[in-house]
């Protein structure tokens, strides 16, 4: 097998891994916490872990080899120093980004660029959403907008286990201009009308991330419908809560949803009356409610076209009105609806696009991370708003080797060829893991090959240089698994290991923007700069809002604190939503609004503030937990200095206040454990390997040592885990559809383990 053909398989993901390929960010919007991640300014990249790759090259040729890239370095640094345009990006790099206002402890931190006055739109008079893209429409008119492939055949492939998978041929994409989209956000608006939807009340969206979603929420934009949507992947109580909470009469969704999901539910949602499918007519279901009346989009889009729209002008929103109500995925327990208006979306959006360089008609986005999630749906508004494309993909779809896609055809990047893209940190992990384990299988030649090439350019990077040749030759083929024009990756949802990062900085050949937001700050809070190479912070405080740092004395967390400040993150501004849906004790726990009118959102994180104005992530008020010693224990920080180990899939951490130790559940690598216990002597099947009290143990030892490696203090290293045999999915409601642990239900599923690993009597 070739290096590059080992390559390319270490980065497939299986059938499960695929089907969870940017599931979802998580709704908190929790973008990119990095609690245990180092970051500090270019001029101490030096003071960074190292995260240099080993080999075992002979010192001799090693010299050699260090020598010839000495003098290529030395010939080409005077070109690059003419021609490139690094100089300036390492200059913009050791800028300071954000400012506080004033010298007060606590006082608030803004960007540079708006300290006297935050943005809030985009462009002026366009204080709506439906302003927005009607500019956009004159603005972009022919241009194409959304884009979908054509499926040219299907059919069922046998697995060698006797599982059926379905695989597709795909054709190319086909597109809606900006004129199109229009036209069939007007009719669908005017037909939703015809229906008996009103102003001002809600409808929902159940559906995947499809170009017909986005144009459902332009023609309620429009009309001034309320939006509620609602994950895909929500179980069936977390959708009838949603649906019979916001009251609604209608659901847009799809056919394959129809038939898996709410067929099972539509029975509890007594008010429904319209079901529409996205993907024309559904096949005959004799189970429908009386008086549930089903229609194709199309349908309704005909009904509107035929319509009177004489009194529409006068159910155009304002922008104080609510455009969305977006249900969380519930990690804390039943989900939240988060009331999100247009003004709202709109000093959001204009945040991010700051952000975002040379943003224009020239960038196409792959748009397959939920619609639902409020990070997918502002980063689609913002490239509507600027002229970009949108090409519409799947988890299943998304790559040459995924799930759905049949051997030798080729996947959605390939075919679309992005040079934006959206991917969460689970999956960065897993790929990094993934790759590291196939280096590592490698012949002597190919490993050293790829490390020599891998630690060069990490060493570029650290002092702000590009490698061009070296990404060229070496990494080219890898970067192609994401279509090769990838200049941006934006990642969120969840922690992102500096080790991850730096892989994918090196291996993809472009800049992982990171970023915190919530769903609350209707995701706007901050992004890192595309020239900021370093690891582990979220970046300075966007152009639309401002953040400060309240204290947390029971955290011993102080905005007086040397030599950062630190405290409880409060994001203000614009961009900070109405509250939750029927829920006024929590939104008055949530938000507050300061004596000069600015709203507030208390965030429960803990950052520092570096002498830049960027914002590291450093603990989260929920995970902190006193143990019965009187120490303080950092959950989250546990899990990030251990689910980077090739031996655990994923780690959740546990400690009790009437207790002197932490516990864990780990769910672990299969290949990994498997090969452990063979080296142990240990036989069994899968389960019986997890199940084994000598596996946990020989387990628990690997986790010590790492936990060591990492710093993390005695009391904070779990002393006893539980091996699950079963992976956590969003399906199995252990985690969110960003792979975000749910604490309470984790919990819950394995009280039996608690009560064993802490001495109880179980019965």
């Amino acid at each position: 097998m070739s290096f590059w053909s080992a390559l390319q398989i270490c980065l497939q993901l299986d059938s499960t891994e695929a089907a969870h390929f940017g599931t979802g960010f998580q709704i908190s919007l929790d973008l990119c916490l990095t609690d245990a991640c180092f970051r500090t300014l270019p001029c101490n990249l030096r003071k960074q872990p190292k995260m240099k790759l080993k080999h075992n090259i002979n010192p001799v040729l090693l010299q050699f080899i260090n020598f010839i890239i000495l003098v290529y370095s030395f010939v080409t640094y005077i070109p690059w120093y003419i021609f490139s345009g690094s100089r300036q990006a390492i200059a913009k790099a050791k800028q300071v980004k954000a400012k506080p206002v004033n010298n007060k402890p606590g006082g608030v931190y803004r960007s540079v660029n708006s300290l006297h006055c935050l943005a809030s739109v985009l462009y002026p008079g366009c204080d709506t959403l439906d302003k927005v893209f009607k500019y956009a429409k004159t603005k972009f008119k022919d241009k194409k907008l959304l884009g979908t492939r054509e499926i040219l055949k299907e059919e069922d492939e046998i697995q060698p286990s006797g599982k059926v998978f379905k695989k597709v041929i795909l054709g190319k994409y086909t597109w809606l201009s900006y004129e199109d989209v229009y036209i069939k956000a007007v009719n669908f608006g005017n037909g939703l009308a015809v229906l008996g939807q009103q102003p001002k009340t809600n409808i929902a969206i159940f559906c995947e991330t499809r170009a017909e979603w986005m144009i459902a929420a332009q023609a309620c934009f429009m009309c001034n419908y309320q939006l509620v949507t609602l994950y895909a992947t929500l179980g069936g109580p977390a959708i009838v809560h949603g649906l019979n909470e916001t009251e609604v009469t209608t659901i847009i969704t799809s056919k394959e949803l129809m038939q898996t999901k709410l067929k099972e539910i539509v029975s509890q949602v007594p008010l429904l009356r319209h079901i529409i499918t996205v993907d024309g007519k559904p096949t005959t279901w004799s189970e429908f409610p009386k008086g549930v009346i089903v229609h194709t989009m199309a349908s309704v889009q005909a009904m509107g076209a035929k319509a009177d729209t004489g009194n529409k002008q006068q159910s155009r929103p304002v922008p104080s009105d609510i455009a969305v109500i977006m249900y969380t995925s519930g990690s804390t327990g039943v989900p939240k609806g988060v009331m999100i208006s247009h003004c709202n979306i709109i000093a959001g959006i204009t945040g991010m696009a700051e952000r975002i360089p040379n943003l224009g008609e020239k960038d196409i986005y792959i748009g397959y991370l939920p619609l639902a999630h409020v990070l997918e749906l502002s980063a689609e508004l913002v490239c509507l708003s600027h002229g970009c494309r949108i090409g519409y993909s799947s988890p299943q779809t998304l790559a040459d080797q995924s799930s759905k896609i049949k051997k030798g055809s080729k996947g959605d990047v390939t075919t679309l060829k992005p040079t934006l893209m959206a991917a969460v940190p689970e999956i960065m992990d897993r790929i990094y893991k993934n790759v590291m384990n196939k280096v590592n299988e490698m012949t002597s030649f190919q490993r050293n090959l790829f490390i020599l090439a891998y630690n060069y350019k990490m060493e570029q990077i650290s002092k702000g240089y590009t490698t061009p040749l070296c990404d060229s030759l070496i990494f080219r083929k890898v970067r192609m698994l994401l279509g090769g024009k990838i200049r941006i990756l934006l990642c969120g949802g969840a922690p992102l290991s500096a080790a991850t990062q730096r892989f994918m900085n090196i291996c993809f050949c472009c800049p992982v923007g990171q970023g915190y937001g919530l769903t609350e700050s209707a995701g706007a809070g901050t992004i890192t700069e595309v020239w900021d190479y370093t690891t582990g912070r979220v970046g300075a405080p966007l152009v639309c809002c401002e953040i400060k740092l309240m204290n947390w004395e029971e955290g011993g967390y102080y905005n007086t604190d040397k030599p950062y400040p630190r405290g409880e993150i409060l994001i203000g501004g614009q961009n900070v939503t109405v509250g939750y849906y029927k829920n006024e004790a929590r939104t008055k726990k949530d938000f507050t609004v300061d004596e000069n009118g600015q709203r507030w959102l208390h965030t429960g994180d803990i950052g520092e503030f570096h002498q830049d104005g960027c914002l590291k992530i450093i603990d989260r008020k929920k995970d902190l937990v006193k143990l019965q010693a009187g120490e303080y224990v950092s959950l989250g920080k546990v899990e990030a200095a251990l689910k980077n180990l090739p031996l655990v899939d994923n780690i959740c951490a546990y400690a009790s206040s009437f207790h002197s130790y932490v516990i864990g559940f780990v769910v672990p690598n299969q290949k990994e454990l498997a090969e452990l216990a063979r080296k142990k002597g240990f036989k069994g099947t899968w389960e019986e390997i997890c199940n084994s009290p000598e596996m946990e143990k020989e387990v628990l030892k690997v986790l010590a040592e790492a936990a060591m490696a990492a710093n993390l203090e005695k009391f904070e290293i779990p002393v006893k885990i539980r091996l699950s045999p079963d992976p956590w999915t969003p399906e199995t409601g252990l985690v969110t559809d960003a792979f975000k642990l749910k604490r309470k239900e984790l919990t819950a599923y394995y009280q039996m383990d608690i009560d064993r690993m802490y001495g109880k009597n179980v019965k």
